[in-house]
């Protein structure tokens, strides 16, 4: 099966509406595109370290003629406008707080089925990492590999921070930032096909996906990432939702210098 015709319309009208935009404000550069699997639905697995990544993310795989759906939360779906464009597009809500994430699962599945991409953020918000390495996450995308068979693909994207700091309040459009987009070979969860969906497997099979990850990021930045993923109920810090230290702001740092700071 396909995307139906009603979501490829409504892919092309928000695309004609935001890829101007973004073709404007950023430069970009996307690497490793052939390693997107062709003919079949997968999950897209990206760091998460500013609210415009979805876009940036987005924007990349409808260029490779991949539908991308994004389990998004549930709140943003009564929000007027924007609701209606996330449901015309066959987004899928979460509530976290309830037993339906596995009702999303479901209809994640199916988006697959009918060939499209789905876009997880492992980290299930934006990271609490200081420095904007993938912090510790939920084992939402996991769960869903293993339940569905679907190739899982990370994906790191720098830059995009840039224009749009984490939890930042305006754009920062000058001078015109590049963001770059790597994506590597599909994550091998081989060894966690025939274990039980028990809690300590999915989160191992969650620490293997933020390791590709993390390792694509490490590879845009030239960095080496912290020895110790971070853990927000380590630092007691919240695990969803807005987060922001007494005394930061929404300035970007210096370029190459230390930043500070959905899925299921």
């Amino acid at each position: 099966m396909s995307e139906s015709a009603g979501t490829r319309t409504a892919f092309g009208v928000l695309a004609g509406l935001l890829r101007p935009v973004m073709n404007l404000v950023l430069a970009k550069k996307w690497e490793g595109t052939e390693k997107l699997p062709k003919g079949q639905g997968f999950i897209v697995c990206a760091n998460h370290c500013t609210e415009i990544d979805p876009i940036v993310v987005g924007h990349m795989l409808y260029n490779q003629g991949s539908m991308p759906h994004f389990l998004a939360k549930a709140g943003l779906f009564k929000v007027p406008v924007v609701g209606s464009a996330l449901r015309w597009a066959r987004q899928i809500p979460v509530e976290r707080s309830s037993g339906t994430a596995n009702d999303s699962l479901r209809v994640a599945q199916k988006v697959m089925d009918d060939g499209g991409s789905i876009i997880i953020y492992p980290e299930g918000t934006l990271t609490r990492d200081p420095d904007l390495w993938p912090m510790k996450g939920h084992t939402g995308a996991a769960r869903l590999a293993l339940q569905t068979g679907a190739p899982v693909v990370p994906v790191a994207h720098w830059g995009a921070q840039e224009l749009f700091p984490r939890y930042a309040k305006r754009l920062h459009l000058f001078p015109r930032k590049r963001v770059r987009v790597l994506v590597g070979d599909p994550v091998d969860l081989s060894a966690f096909r025939d274990r039980s969906l028990d809690k300590a497997t999915l989160i191992e099979a969650t620490d293997v996906i933020l390791d590709a990850i993390t390792a694509l990021l490490a590879e845009l930045r030239g960095e080496t990432p912290p020895a110790v993923r971070w853990d927000p109920s380590a630092h007691n810090q919240s695990k969803h939702g807005r987060y922001i230290e007494r005394g930061s702001n929404d300035q970007p740092p210096a370029a190459g210098g230390n930043l500070p700071g959905a899925g299921a």
